[in-house]
């Protein structure tokens, strides 16, 4: 059986090599569009060869969770300074509060966001991390497509943060595509989970975590280390042929193991059974998701019996946002995984987020005059990517 299980796995990889097309200048990364449509669907199908039902998906996943954690240097206990929370600038809104928070990461790096909270709670809240992607201003935590996200779903009843990615917004201790980006960030999101599962109304077992672009993949990636994240919405990111085109997505090789090759379409899948939404579009590198890496991970999921679990929806005339569309659907998705109240947010049946505030984003700046970034924060690039080592 081990001789049958080192065949398949060396078939694999000898498959995958003659499809990949690699940076020469590191040919263990699989980055941007590593494949062709094409290459990346057949792909699919090679790595499907090597399961067949749950125990042997499991071992699969397995490999692949081992890969990641190996591929970005992550050990599996971390070395995290004391959170030591500053939390400032409440301001009361429509339905829903915003606070600035910045919390300590690892030793010496701030992750810094937005609490977004329902006016008057009762009992237990679902918390929500809300990721972003790249935008050229660099303050996608900030904009109104956030904003909106974010609001609404406090609305709704949840505790929301959102917070930037390195370089980002206030997290300028660094540049964004550092070497270690991909190893930081994830870091930083284990840290906001820590965050959030500490605040006492939060109901620990009603966690998701959604995002957009770079912000999906750091949705999936938590998602398959995290078992704390119990819900999932990836938007506009699973693809079985484009792996993330930033160092903070793969700059790290997370994909390319000397046991196995994969893709974020098994990454993503590692969500099974938990549920998981895929929201896709017609004008990226998600266009094929309804055809192509749908029905994959649909197959592991009804290894579990959890066919139920997962979703896709597919707007075809769209592009490469969180738009409007896109955050109607994951609201719809997570009201119903996470037990929140849509009906707060309708109006005549449909979503109404014109109660939302939109704030400027000096009022939602976490590092001010007023409340400076700590004097222990490590700054620069080197000495950021020191602190990972």
């Amino acid at each position: 059986m081990k001789a049958r299980i080192v065949f398949v796995i060396c078939t694999v990889l000898g498959t995958i090599s003659a499809l990949a097309q690699p940076n020469p200048d590191r040919p263990d990364l699989c980055q941007g569009a590593y494949f062709t449509e094409a290459q990346g669907a057949e792909a699919l199908q090679t790595f499907a060869k090597t399961y067949h039902d749950r125990a042997t998906w499991e071992t699969r996943a397995a490999m692949i969770r081992k890969g990641i954690r190996e591929g970005m240097q992550l050990p599996d206990k971390p070395k995290f300074a004391p959170l030591q929370p500053v939390r400032h600038g409440l301001r009361k809104m429509n339905g829903y509060t915003v606070e600035n928070v910045a919390f300590e990461s690892v030793p010496g790096f701030f992750v810094t966001g937005n609490l977004y909270r329902p006016v008057n709670p009762t009992g237990k809240m679902a918390g929500i991390l809300c990721t972003h992607g790249h935008g050229a201003d660099q303050n996608n935590r900030l904009m109104e497509y956030t904003q909106q996200r974010c609001a609404t779903l406090a609305r709704m009843g949840a505790t929301v943060f959102a917070y930037d990615m390195i370089g980002y917004g206030d997290s300028k201790q660094c540049t964004h595509k550092i070497p270690g980006a991909l190893k930081l960030q994830t870091l930083n999101s284990i840290r906001v989970l820590d965050f959030l599962t500490s605040l006492p109304d939060i109901d620990t077992e009603r966690i998701g975590v959604t995002g957009e672009s770079g912000g999906g993949t750091q949705t999936f990636l938590l998602t398959a280390l995290d078992s704390r994240v119990k819900v999932a919405a990836p938007v506009v990111m699973v693809s079985a042929y484009f792996f993330g085109g930033c160092t903070c997505e793969s700059g790290m090789p997370i994909h390319k193991r000397p046991t196995h090759q994969t893709s974020n379409v098994e990454i993503a899948a590692l969500t099974a059974p938990r549920p998981l939404l895929l929201i896709s579009d017609g004008k990226d590198w998600t266009k094929n998701t309804p055809e192509v890496e749908y029905p994959y991970i649909k197959t592991v999921y009804g290894f579990y019996g959890a066919n139920d679990k997962v979703e896709n929806v597919h707007l075809p005339a769209e592009g490469h946002d969180y738009g409007p569309n896109k955050r109607a659907t994951a609201y719809r998705f997570l009201a119903k995984n996470l037990k929140l109240d849509l009906n707060k947010v309708l109006r005549n049946g449909q979503i109404d987020e014109s109660p939302n505030t939109i704030l400027e984003p000096v009022a939602l700046q976490v590092f001010t005059t007023e409340h400076p970034r700590p004097n222990r924060a490590v700054v620069g690039d080197e000495a950021v990517a020191a602190l990972l080592k």
